[in-house]
Parts: structure tokens; C-alpha cells; sequence
């Protein structure tokens, strides 16, 4: 096999009730968990991220007080906090490998974390000889958006599973998935 799932950012702070809600954040959760119940055997990797900010400070610049939703925003996902958890819709246990992401900086794209063995999401593929990603998960029009794009850069063949992602809104969420196509990404639904 050489194709990967990402997970991205399916977290309590993302999802329903959580301090940066998305719409139908919960029902990615429990999508991803039905298509992993069918599907998981089809990947060498399942890879899941998540945000992973420090407690202390503003993580260079991500957080403030007086967001802007483009590039500041609320504290979030901090590490070891119940926000920074999983969804609680997400069943885990297929996943192979956790990544972790934004410790002291802005960061959105799942190539920017490391697991905590320390290996980066490139090392992961490379090794095992990835060609092929599936991407799901959470903003569709900023993390999933970034992981993609990174996805495509390192010259996989990648495919957003439309019906498991959510944004922040319809708008940007549409103009993400339209740069995605155009970048080379595939749009499909998951089939579940």
C-alpha cells in the first residue's frame, strides 16, 4: 500500500462547543470514525494532528486578545487541556501515528508538526513509501487547506474526502477547495 490518511485537527476546540466551533465539526468526527471502521486496512498510515499550543504566551503571534480570524485568534487547543483533545466522535484506534503542531508558533499545515518520537510527516511517507494521501478533517478552509497544498508540494497525489471535512465558512471554505482542485488535488466523497 502506499497511499496515507491524514486526520487533520479533529479536536474539542474545533468542533461543537469548543472555543473555535466549526459547524459540523462533530459529524466529521463521527464520519471519519465510520470511514476508518470500513477503511483503515486500505492505508500504509493513518496520521492524525493535532494543534498543540503552549499554555504560556501568545505562540508567536497565533493568539491575541483582539483576533482577526485570518491570522490571530483565541487561545485554542492549548497542550493537555480537554480543548486540545480529540473529539470525543473520533474513534482513535486505527490511527498509526499522532503528530502534534504549533508548540510556541502558528502553524496549520500537519507537515509542520512532528510525532513524539520526533519524526516529521515527510519521514513517515518517505519511509514507508507514500505516494498517495487521503485528507479529512478540520478547517477545511485553513489546516485541511494547508496540509493539502504541503501534500501536493511534496509531489503526492492527493485527495480531499469532501464529505469529511468542515470549515469556518461556506465562502472561503468553497474558494479552499477550488484552490485545492486547481493546485491538483482531487475532490471526492468518501463513499461511507
Amino acid at each position: 500500500m502506499t497511499r496515507a490518511l491524514f486526520i487533520v485537527d479533529v479536536q474539542n476546540d474545533f468542533t461543537e462547543g469548543g472555543a473555535l466551533a466549526v459547524a459540523g465539526g462533530d459529524a466529521v468526527a463521527e464520519g471519519i470514525t465510520r470511514f476508518l471502521a470500513a477503511r483503515a486496512a486500505d492505508y500504509a498510515l493513518v496520521v492524525a494532528s493535532r494543534d498543540w499550543h503552549d499554555a504560556e504566551g501568545d505562540n508567536g503571534g497565533h493568539f491575541s486578545g483582539a483576533p482577526d480570524f485570518v491570522d490571530t485568534w483565541p487561545v485554542h487547543c492549548v497542550a493537555a487541556t480537554p480543548g486540545a483533545d480529540y473529539d470525543p466522535g473520533l474513534d482513535t484506534a486505527a490511527i498509526t501515528h499522532h503528530v502534534t503542531k504549533g508548540q510556541g508558533r502558528p502553524a496549520y499545515s500537519l507537515f509542520e508538526g512532528s510525532t513524539d518520537a520526533g519524526e516529521s510527516v515527510a519521514e513517515l511517507l518517505a519511509a514507508r513509501g507514500v505516494i498517495e494521501v487521503d485528507v479529512a478533517g478540520i478547517a477545511t478552509d485553513h489546516c485541511v487547506r494547508a496540509s493539502a497544498l504541503d501534500a501536493v508540494a511534496h509531489g503526492l497525489h492527493v485527495r480531499i474526502l469532501t464529505d469529511l471535512v468542515a470549515g469556518v465558512a461556506p465562502e472561503s471554505s468553497d474558494a479552499a477547495l477550488a484552490e485545492l482542485a486547481h493546485a491538483g488535488a482531487e475532490l471526492v466523497e468518501s463513499g461511507v
